[in-house]
This record gives C-alpha cells, structure tokens and sequence, in this order.
C-alpha cells in the first residue's frame, strides 16, 4: 500500500494485487490490534534495531526515517501517540485507522485494487514486463506493466496471505532466497514443569538469555507466559530475535522473580515469611511468594516436602530457594514454526538488490518491499517501519522508472 501510494502519488499508473479480499489483513493484528506504526527515534536507532543486514537500509531509513513516517499518518488524519520504548500508536488503539487511512488515500488517488494472486512474473529480455494473475472463477490473466514491486510480506502468519509466493516469483526471476527463519517468536522447552504451569502469566519479571559461554545477550524486564510447549509472551518474543544460530549454539534463559529486591532483601523477607507462620507448610509459604501453580515447581526443584514446617527450614534450604527465585534458569531447545513467528528472518538475499532505490540488480523493472527482503528487526516497531522506508523507496523507484513525472505529494 505504501509502494502503491507513492508511485501513485509521482503520476504513475498503478494497480495493486491483493490476495486476501480486504486489504492490510496482516495490519491488524501488529500490537496486539493496536498497529505499532513506527519508532520514535532517529534512522541510525531503527538501524540499530535491525540485527540482520541494518546497513542495507541505511539510504531507505535516511529517506523515509520514522518521523516521516509520522507525518505521513498525521496527514492522512491518524492521530499518533508515544508510549514506552518510544513505540507509536494511533490514539485510537485501533489497527483499522491506519488500514482505513491507506485505503481512502489509495482510493482518492484512484489506484485500483484487483484480488487475486500472482502466480507468475512474465520476464522478457531481461525486464518485467508483466504479471501473471490468477483469479478465483475467473482463471488466468495478464496484467502488463514496466515495472513490479513484490512486497508479499515473509512466511510467517500465513492466514493473513504471507505463505512464501514472493520468494517463489523472486526465484524465478533468478533471485536467491534465503531459508526464511522465525523470529519474534515464542520458545520450546523439554522442561515438563512448562506444561504444568501452561497459562501462568509472569509480570514484572527480568529475563536474560545467555549462550552456552554464559554471554547475556538479552536482558529486558516485563511479562512472560508458561505454555504447554515452553515460554511465550513479550519477553520471549523480544529475545529470540537475539538468539541466530541454533544448528551450533545451546541457549538458556533465566528469570529474576523478584527484580525489585536484591538478594539480601529477598532473604530477609523470605525469613520473616517464615517467622510469622513457623508451624505453616512451606507449601503455604511459598504460595505468597510466587504464584500458586508455580509452588508445586519451586518445591520440586528445591527437593523439599511441600508439608515440611516453617520452622524447620535450614539456612541452606533457605538460600537455595534464594537463588532459584533470583536465578530460575531452563534450557530452550528451538524456536516454535514460522507460522507461528511475528515476523520472518531470511527473504530475498540483500546483495542483489539496490538499497538506494530496492530494484533488482537482475531483472530490470522489479523492486521489493518489506519482509520478503532478508532483514529483520526487533519488537517495538522497527519491522513496520523497515515496510513503510523501503515501500515509499521502491514506489518512488518503480515510479521513474514508468517515467512518472513528480507531483509535489498532491
């Protein structure tokens, strides 16, 4: 939508391909239904943000940073908010302003949306020249066209339409792809006291994930969630992005239960907990320190009698426990499916590709946009504002290269 409305914008005559029969299905469920348009930071941040090929985005962030992006909403009638980690949001909460946005700025500027799905790119002396379409009850077609911009998204959530067709067409067009990956996703663990605690939510916690070395290579304090298959929530899915190479690397997180308190303090509560019930089940003890469905783990994992007293717990059983809710560690043994990722690590391989204007070093009049590219970034907006940076840079490429004469952004 975004490579459709610049070009748009720049004269060109445009149509945009859409698969599913609404537009921005995937826009909808980004923050949770809230759509975390962008970062509020600086293009070198977003570069930052973006562990996989950054520098590739360096000229695209420069000419589309996220203030631009703001703007570009403001305009379009979104009102934008900041909120923690400098995450922007529509006022309104709702994905459907910024989908609904897009989609009167492309009607106003009379781009026709055709549904259907391309299955083919018609590649002749070296140059697009068309594309394939296949439509539901009405076969095939061809649409011509000096030039195509592939932004199918990568291969994760693939009910919302990102099931892999513009790696396919890149191929075909004689791109190399590179084994899309999640990332953003929730972890597996063998641990069977996961599925014990499935559903248990933890807030205000502080995860680190370490590597075999014991390097932290993430560390980030708020909420995780206990599933039947291991660990999942915000904190989770922010730190597999940070964890890239699991066919040589051995990963094991660690969750801080009681971040506020150092260890000294944490041992002089847990003493006065016991001091006030001395003849109370540790069992019931335990329960206002950590969450009822997690005592019966804490327990096991300590080696204690959930009916041993208060008042026969020994120092060393004292400190352990100490240590276990300051340093509860599992090991993970692989991210979950990629349908199951936020966003898709691998895509089309970045060296082939202009990063000043997103076309094809290949084929001539062919551009790409957004997650089918082989960059990805962390949470916090970042991802959507890599669509939004290389969708304007590919519009205003595929644009000149029809010969559209610029417009002022009228």
């Amino acid at each position: 939508m975004m490579a459709a409305i610049t070009a748009a914008r720049l004269g060109a005559d445009v149509c945009l391909v859409e698969r599913n029969p609404k537009l921005g299905r995937k826009l909808y469920i980004t923050g949770k239904g809230r759509c975390n348009v962008t970062n509020h930071c600086t293009p070198e941040e977003v570069l930052a943000a973006t562990p996989r090929n950054g520098k590739f985005l360096y000229s695209a962030m420069n000419q589309t940073p996220p203030a631009e992006v703001e703007r570009f909403f403001t305009e379009l009638g979104v009102e934008l908010k900041v909120e923690r980690g400098n995450r922007v949001f529509p006022v309104s909460d709702q994905s459907a302003d910024i989908i609904d946005a897009l989609f009167f700025e492309l009607r106003r500027l009379s781009v026709p949306v055709i549904q259907g799905r391309v299955s083919a790119l018609d590649v002749q002396d070296g140059a697009v020249c068309a594309v394939e379409l296949r439509q539901d009850g009405e076969g095939q077609k061809k649409i011509p066209c000096r030039g195509v911009v592939l932004a199918t998204g990568g291969a994760s959530y693939p009910a919302t339409g990102s099931t892999g067709d513009g790696y396919e067409l890149a191929r075909s067009a004689g791109h190399s792809v590179v084994p899309p990956r999640p990332s953003l996703v929730p972890l597996e663990a063998e641990e069977g006291f996961c599925g014990e605690m499935q559903g248990l939510a933890l807030k205000n916690v502080a995860l680190r994930m370490k590597d075999r070395k014991g390097k932290v290579l993430f560390q980030e304090q708020g909420e995780l969630l206990f599933t039947h298959f291991g660990v999942s929530g915000p904190l989770v899915l922010s730190a597999s992005a940070h964890l890239r190479n699991w066919e040589k690397e051995t990963y094991r997180l660690s969750i801080d239960l009681k971040p506020a308190l150092d260890e000294q303090k944490l041992e002089s509560r847990i003493l006065r907990d016991l001091g006030e019930a001395p003849n109370r089940s540790v069992e019931r003890i335990f329960s206002g320190l950590v969450p009822h469905s997690m005592v019966p783990v804490i327990l096991n994992r300590l080696g204690m009698d959930p009916q041993q007293q208060a008042n026969a717990v020994t120092r060393e059983q004292r400190r352990a426990l100490v240590q276990l809710l300051k340093h509860f560690t599992m090991p993970v043994t692989g991210p979950r499916p990629v349908a199951e990722a936020i966003i898709t690590t691998g895509g089309v391989k970045v060296g082939q590709v202009q990063p000043a204007t997103m076309a094809s070093k290949l084929v001539q009049g062919l551009y790409f946009a957004g997650e089918i590219l082989d960059v990805d970034a962390y949470t916090g907006g970042f991802n959507l504002q890599i669509a939004w940076a290389t969708g304007h840079c590919a519009g205003v490429s595929a644009a000149e290269e029809q010969g559209a004469n610029r417009m002022d952004n009228k």
